[in-house]
C-alpha cells in the first residue's frame, strides 16, 4: 500500500525545556537512546541570545529559539541499534547544514509509533565572539531600548522604574556568540529538501520495495492527509478535513479511470480548491469548516465533469501482448466499476432532490424511507469507491493516476505501432507470400513490445520507488 512519509517541522520557544523533555527517561516511557552534537551550554546561550534579540526587536508573539523535526520511523527499524539510528539520522542532519543538533528516539504508549524528535539550531557560533564594553554608563528603558540619560528611566522619587535597567561603565553591554539566523530553514525549499533527503536514507534500510516510503507529490492530482497527534485538541476537526480530502481524492481516481485528462483534474484542483481556499483565507482568516466547504464543492464540481464526460472511441487492438492485456482487463473492470459508481451517485442525486420536494407533514414515513434510502446508496457508493482503490493497488499500481499514466502511454505506443504496422503491409503488398517465405517481421513489432516491456520495467521501478519508498504528511 502506498505510504508518504512523515517529517514535521515546528517552533521552539523554549529549547532548553524540550530537549529537557524528549530525553528525560522519567517523562518518556519508552526511551531508547539520546544524541547530542555539543553541550547544555550551547542551548542556554543560543536560548539567552535569542531572547535578547527578541526583546530588542520588540516585536510581537513568541521568540523562536530552535525548530524541532519528528520523523516517523517504518516498523523494520525497530529491529536495529537505536543508538546507530541516531546517530546516523543526526549527523546526516548536522553534516548537510552545519547546524548543532540534538535528538532522542522514541516510542509511543502503545508502541505503533516508532519516531525520532531532532532539535536544530538555527545559527552557528562566530569563530571571534563579538563583545562590547560599555566606555560609560548605559541606560534602557522598558521596551529594552537606549535612553541618553537616568532622568528618563527614573520616577518621581529618582528610583529606576521596574523594567529599567542600567549597565555600569567598564562592563559589557552586549555579547555575540552566535550568527543571525540562517534565513533558509524558514523556507519551503528547506523544508521539501529535507524530507526527501530523510526519505531517501529511511528506504536505505527498508530491503521490501512495498514497504519504502515516498514524499507526497503536492503536484498531483491528490490531496494531502494530515496526522493526528497524540491529545491534540483539534483531532475532530483534522479528522472531518481529511475525510473531505479523501474524498476528493477517490473522486479524482473516477475521473481518471473514466478518461477525464490529467491535466484537467490539475486545472480543477487549482481553480476550484486552491484558489478558493486562498481567497477565503484573505476575506475571513483560517477557518476550517469554510476550506471543508470548498473540497466538498471541488468534489462535486468533478463529479458534474465525469457524469458529462462522454469517453471517445478507442481502435480495437489485436496484438497479443501479455502487459498490455493485463493492463486492458484491468481498465475495463474499472471502468465498468465506474459506470455503477455514476448511476449511484445519479440517484444519490435524484433521491435528494425527491426528499426536498416531500414537504408535506403528512408524509412523515415517506422522508424517513427516502432519507434511509440516501444513506444506504452513499454507503454503497463509499464502498464502490474503496473497491475501485483497493483493485488499482492489488494489480501492482500505487493509485489510479500512476495507472491512467502507464495506460495512456501504452496505449501511445500501440497506436504508433499500428500506424507503422499498416505502412508496412501497404509497402508489402503480398504480405501473404512474403510471410509463407518466412521474411522478417516487420521490425516495429519487436520494437513495440520490446518498448511495452521497457515501459512496464520502469513502471515498477518507479511506482516502487515512489509508492513504497515514501510518507504529510
Amino acid at each position: 500500500m502506498l505510504t508518504n512519509s512523515f517529517i514535521q517541522m515546528s517552533k521552539l520557544s523554549n529549547v532548553c525545556g524540550r530537549i529537557s523533555y524528549i530525553t528525560n527517561e522519567k517523562k518518556q516511557e519508552n526511551l531508547y537512546a539520546t544524541y547530542a552534537t555539543t553541550d547544555n551550554v550551547f542551548w542556554q546561550n543560543l536560548a539567552k541570545e535569542n531572547q535578547q534579540e527578541f526583546k530588542l526587536k520588540s516585536v510581537q508573539g513568541q521568540c523562536i529559539e530552535a525548530r524541532e523535526l519528528i520523523i516517523a520511523l517504518p516498523k523494520e527499524y525497530t529491529r536495529y541499534n537505536p543508538e546507530v539510528i541516531l546517530e546516523d539520522f543526526t549527523d546526516e542532519f548536522r553534516n548537510r547544514y552545519g547546524v548543532e543538533c540534538v535528538s532522542a528516539i522514541h516510542h509511543n504508549k502503545t508502541k505503533v509509533n516508532y519516531h525520532i524528535h531532532l532539535i536544530f539550531s538555527e545559527r552557528r557560533l562566530l569563530d571571534v565572539p563579538i563583545v562590547k564594553i560599555a566606555t560609560r554608563n548605559k541606560f534602557y528603558d522598558e521596551t529594552g531600548s537606549l535612553v541618553r540619560t537616568k532622568k528618563e528611566i527614573v520616577d518621581e522619587n529618582k528610583n529606576i522604574r521596574n523594567g529599567c535597567m542600567v549597565i555600569p561603565k567598564g562592563e559589557i553591554y552586549e555579547q555575540r556568540l552566535f550568527t543571525f539566523k540562517d534565513k533558509y530553514f524558514k523556507s519551503k525549499g528547506f523544508l521539501h529538501e529535507v524530507k526527501t533527503a530523510y526519505t531517501d536514507l529511511i528506504n536505505r534500510h527498508v530491503s521490501n520495495p512495498k514497504r519504502q516510503l515516498q514524499v507526497f507529490n503536492p503536484s498531483s492530482v491528490y490531496l494531502p492527509t494530515k496526522k493526528i497527534g497524540k491529545n491534540n485538541p483539534r483531532a475532530e476537526e483534522i479528522k472531518a478535513d481529511n475525510t473531505a480530502r479523501m474524498d476528493w481524492n477517490r473522486t479524482a481516481d473516477v475521473a481518471l479511470i473514466s478518461g477525464v485528462a490529467e491535466m484537467k483534474i490539475l486545472e480543477i484542483k487549482k481553480e476550484e480548491i486552491h484558489v478558493k481556499a486562498v481567497s477565503s483565507f484573505n476575506h475571513n482568516g483560517w477557518k476550517p469548516s469554510l476550506f471543508r466547504s470548498i473540497i466538498v464543492k471541488a468534489k462535486e464540481f468533478l463529479q458534474d465533469i465525469i457524469r458529462n464526460f462522454v469517453l471517445p472511441p478507442k481502435p480495437t487492438l489485436n496484438i497479443n501482448i501479455e502487459e498490455w492485456q493485463s493492463m486492458q482487463a484491468l481498465m475495463m473492470k474499472l471502468r465498468k466499476q465506474v459506470v455503477q459508481i455514476k448511476e449511484q451517485q445519479t440517484l444519490v442525486t435524484e433521491l435528494k432532490q425527491q426528499l426536498s420536494e416531500t414537504k408535506s407533514v403528512f408524509k412523515g414515513r415517506e422522508r424517513k424511507a427516502l432519507a434511509q434510502q440516501i444513506q444506504a446508496t452513499e454507503q454503497q457508493v463509499d464502498k464502490m469507491l474503496d473497491e475501485l482503490q483497493s483493485d488499482v493497488k492489488t494489480n501492482g499500481y500505487p493509485d489510479a493516476q500512476s495507472f491512467a499514466n502507464i495506460y495512456s502511454q501504452s496505449e501511445e505506443v500501440l497506436s504508433v505501432y499500428n500506424q507503422d504496422f499498416e505502412k508496412w503491409k501497404r509497402e508489402n503488398f503480398n504480405l501473404t507470400k512474403a510471410l509463407s517465405k518466412k521474411q522478417e517481421a516487420p521490425p516495429e513489432i519487436k520494437n513495440v513490445h520490446k518498448r511495452l516491456q521497457q515501459l512496464g520495467r520502469q513502471t515498477i521501478d518507479s511506482t516502487n520507488k515512489r509508492k513504497y519508498f515514501d510518507h504529510e504528511r
